[in-house]
């Protein structure tokens, strides 16, 4: 009877002992489960977490700082147009390089990162090489008139605050895009899709105004050719399609939802400031 009992069914006060005792255990594993899922599942959220926000705010300020320092040095604050692209592929650098270790799926933070790259550097190549000769832009000379107290405060509320803030809240869709952990998929597909077909528009639209701005004959005339027949600014059309596609490719956690900013700012200051309105408003002139 004593032997039944023992290979049996246990005594009822060792079932209660051996439920409490499997219910301790049972609380540090949901831990490391919740644990797990903000480290993937609520992926995309860890873009905005301590570490990497402040990594890629302190790139942005090192950054600023260093092109104000050079400008003011050269008495040239246009350098900062140049450094506009090239100021997205430090935050994608910093970005790829904080997410390591993470569940961001490799490669979608290589894809990302690649693209991010390649846009940013074109951009800023080709402007730097428009620019060359040519002195500091209008703009800066017009706003510096105005100038209010010491310098660097001024610069840094008139011109290269803005210009940090706007690099971190475009660049939203790549600090999300290396912490999300799904596969690129048919999303993925499209993202690069969008980000290749607004690529080829804003390089070859800046390619074709380029050579007809080359041309002495051209002088005067409105550019109405290849490109640029079929709309009227291919290049900011294309520049508003890289941020869509790189917005597609940061999707696939929901809270990656909140990085349509990025497109919508940028489409506004292509739109409505730095662009096309910028653009009609000296061809009027």
């Amino acid at each position: 009877m004593l032997v039944r009992r023992t290979l049996g069914t246990p005594p009822s006060s060792a079932r209660r002992w051996t439920k409490r005792s499997c219910r301790r255990r049972s609380a540090p594993s949901r831990s490391r489960t919740l644990g797990a899922e903000v480290r993937g599942g609520g992926k995309a959220g860890l873009a905005l977490s301590g570490v990497p926000a402040c990594g890629y705010a302190l790139a942005v300020l090192v950054f600023i700082a260093v092109v104000m320092a050079v400008a003011i040095r050269m008495n040239n604050h246009s350098i900062i147009d140049i450094c506009w692209g090239p100021g997205f592929a430090v935050v994608a650098a910093v970005s790829y390089l904080t997410s390591i270790g993470s569940d961001g799926n490799d490669l979608r933070r290589l894809v990302v990162l690649a693209l991010t790259v390649v846009w940013g550097m074109r951009l800023g190549l080709y402007i730097g090489f428009r620019n060359r000769g040519h002195g500091q832009d209008k703009r800066y000379t017009a706003l510096l008139k105005h100038q209010q107290g010491q310098l660097v405060p001024f610069l840094i509320r008139k011109i290269y605050g803005l210009q940090g803030v706007l690099i971190l809240v475009v660049s939203l869709p790549v600090q999300f895009a290396m912490y999300e952990f799904r596969a690129l998929g048919v999303l993925g597909a499209i993202g690069i899709a969008v980000w290749t077909v607004g690529f080829v528009f804003e390089s070859v639209g800046d390619y074709q105004l380029s050579r007809f701005k080359a041309d002495p004959a051209n002088a005067g005339k409105v550019m109405d050719r290849g490109l640029w027949a079929w709309t009227r600014h291919p290049n900011y059309f294309g520049d508003a399609c890289v941020w869509v596609g790189l917005f597609i490719l940061a999707l696939g956690d929901p809270l990656a939802l909140i990085t349509i900013v990025s497109p919508i700012v940028m489409i506004k200051l292509l739109v409505s400031y730095s662009g096309k309105a910028l653009l009609e408003r000296r061809m009027r002139k």
